[in-house]
């Protein structure tokens, strides 16, 4: 999840502090919790949206089918 974060800060073109600046929290907390990489489902939502962006998670087979 914590490249996943990265490489989403770098497609927005916003930097960490940003992110951590519309979330409301500081940049070395954020930095604390990217780096350990354990999100819950709300933590990755609020992530989403603070990126303007929109967060999923599920599982995608082979035959297309999602669940």
């Amino acid at each position: 999840m914590t490249m996943k974060i990265k490489l989403a800060l770098t497609y927005a073109k916003i930097s960490e502090r940003e992110l951590a600046r519309r979330l409301g929290t500081t940049s070395s907390a954020l930095n604390q919790r990217v780096k350990t990489g354990k999100f819950s489902s709300e933590d990755l939502e609020k992530i989403a949206s603070g990126l303007g962006a929109e967060f999923y998670c599920g599982f995608r087979f082979p035959d297309g089918t999602e669940i």
